[in-house]
């Protein structure tokens, strides 16, 4: 397989690939810049670029925005089965709220000689590839909380510690402000961006995005990608 034909099936996820690491490189750079401003005036010495990305203060801003990215799609992704909105291309067809039956899912019997391996049989292994996104985004979500959490209260203790302030353990700080106020900070902005996308995109068009209805389509048509 070519280059060239790599780059054409897989551009959206490599465009994306890309953004993240120049992204994650320069929340390095801006943030061990931040972090010696404060070591300083705390009458401590900097740290190196490695050392930082290697500290709990980056790891705690990474991880606190990516488990609210995933609880993001998780909670779209499964409420969109059952809950639909009129109008929006985020949405199923207002009549095809649910499962849907095994002909439409294209599974066991109804399956076909492309459908994936667990697809074609009954079992648990239908069941765990059935719900195999959610239980995916849900782990990643879960995985990232845990770690913000891990990370956020050593944080949190080395700044208690250079105002001359005890260190508080995991369980102290899940309970403290600090922990909560991290956490709704990211999970009240990506649950505006999904209502903005849902809502928007009943009236707005982008010509060719499958995110978008065709420019042509009514307003109240439902389901629909361009």
């Amino acid at each position: 397989m070519s280059a060239r034909r790599v780059l054409k099936e897989n551009g959206l996820s490599l465009f994306f690939l890309v953004i993240l690491l120049l992204s994650l490189v320069g929340q390095a750079f801006t943030g061990v810049a931040f972090f010696n401003e404060e070591q300083r005036a705390a009458g401590l010495d900097p740290v190196t670029l490695g050392d930082y990305v290697l500290s709990s203060a980056f790891a705690v801003d990474v991880t606190e925005n990516w488990q609210s990215e995933f609880l993001q799609f998780l909670l779209l992704i499964a409420a969109a089965v059952w809950l639909v909105q009129k109008g929006s291309p985020e949405s199923k067809a207002l009549d095809d709220a649910g499962r849907e039956t095994d002909e439409e899912q294209k599974v066991a019997e109804h399956s076909t000689p492309e459908s994936p391996a667990w697809a074609r049989v009954r079992g648990w292994r239908l069941g765990v590839y059935s719900h195999s996104l959610t239980l995916v985004m849900g782990s990643i979500f879960l995985g990232s909380w845990l770690v913000q959490s891990l990370t956020g209260a050593v944080a949190y203790s080395e700044e208690q510690m250079r105002d001359l302030q005890d260190p508080v353990s995991w369980g102290e700080y899940v309970l403290l402000p600090d922990f909560w106020d991290r956490t709704f900070q990211n999970w009240q902005s990506e649950f505006l961006a999904v209502l903005s996308m849902v809502v928007l995109a009943v009236f707005l068009r982008e010509r060719g995005s499958p995110e978008s209805k065709p420019v042509g389509s009514s307003h109240a048509a439902t389901g629909v990608e361009g």
